[in-house]
């Protein structure tokens, strides 16, 4: 990464003493950012059919708004940000947001999750920013299916940008929700799209985060996904995951790429959790199945100083859950938002 670096103040280079760690010992030190809700897909699991109500602009927090805020995380220790929405790539300036980012010399790591709606221009502009490393969520490889999953006809835009995106040495995931009723015939082809590609397709249980109280436990499980897996490519060999991954990883001997099942549903991998979340009208997270625990536009908006936001920041931390079944009950009615709100 390019990396210029605005001096800290006093308090600041305080707060770098502090890092964010829960209760259990969990160091979180990845951010994931929703900058919009807004999607230019329509996926079944993400929202309803007949669409959703999207926050007003003036409700979502600015590019300078989320620049500060940033500034505080990673001074609290955040290494990693998850550019993620909605779909990020729809709203107005985020390449210039991006290479804001990407110049804060305390991040190791600016990454992207998009559904695949980046021009060529962009992607070359990310590559010149260094942010190399993208998640693009894919659910099928046959485009009548595809359209089927995201009620949208763009195909052939998804896979162009996947091509450049390769073409380019990005460092591509091929994320996949299945879903026992769609595309299940997926699973196959995107196996083989590692053979001659180097990129890792993760398949991962569907979610309760379509913005509807309707929702069924996933039959496909991560541990039925491996047994299909396995029993179409019986030499399948377990490679080492990344430290804190929610996947676990595997490749096919010979192929260039891998893949990897995450147990989405299932949450296996919450003892190891060390994310973060900040959704675009302010909301933080510390686990993706709980509410809230605290608004940072509000409290910024009624004018707290950064002392006030970093308190904020270190009390929701104190209060993380010991796993997502758990932060699932704090809900009150046990409704769930949208993931396009969410964003992941």
């Amino acid at each position: 990464m390019h990396i210029h670096n605005l001096r800290a103040s006093k308090s600041q280079q305080q707060s770098m003493q502090q890092e964010l760690i829960d209760k259990y010992g969990r160091k979180l030190d990845y951010l994931r950012l929703s900058v919009t809700d807004r999607c230019n897909f329509r996926c079944y699991y993400c929202m309803p059919e007949e669409g959703m109500n999207f926050v007003q602009r003036e409700d979502l927090l600015t590019y300078e708004e989320l620049d500060y805020l940033t500034k505080i995380f990673v001074n609290l220790g955040v290494k990693k940000i998850r550019i993620t929405g909605g779909e990020p790539f729809v709203r107005k300036g985020i390449i210039d947001f991006i290479e804001l980012l990407s110049n804060n010399k305390g991040l190791k790591e600016v990454t992207l999750t998009s559904n695949g709606s980046i021009s060529k221009a962009q992607i070359r502009k990310l590559a010149k920013f260094g942010v190399n490393k993208i998640n693009i969520s894919l659910d099928s490889l046959d485009r009548k299916r595809f359209q089927e999953i995201t009620r949208r006809d763009k195909f052939d835009e998804v896979m162009a940008c996947i091509i450049e995106l390769l073409d380019q040495n990005f460092i591509v995931k091929l994320n996949c929700v299945i879903d026992g009723k769609k595309n299940i015939e997926d699973i196959v082809p995107f196996i083989k799209l590692t053979e001659k590609h180097p990129l890792s397709v993760r398949f991962l249980e569907e979610m309760p985060f379509n913005g509807t109280d309707k929702f069924d436990v996933p039959e496909w499980n991560y541990k039925a996904l491996y047994n299909y897996i396995e029993a179409q490519f019986p030499g399948i060999q377990k490679i080492t995951d990344e430290s804190n991954s929610t996947s676990v990883n595997y490749k096919v001997p010979g192929y260039m790429g891998s893949f990897g099942i995450i147990p989405a549903f299932s949450r296996t991998f919450c003892g190891t959790c060390n994310r973060i979340r900040l959704s675009a009208t302010g909301e933080l997270r510390t686990c993706l199945y709980g509410p809230p625990v605290s608004n940072l536009r509000d409290v910024l908006r009624s004018g707290a100083g950064e002392e006030a936001l970093k308190t904020a920041i270190l009390l929701a931390v104190a209060g993380k859950e010991k796993d997502g079944f758990e932060a699932e009950k704090q809900i009150p009615d046990g409704s769930k938002e949208s993931m396009s709100f969410l964003g992941g």
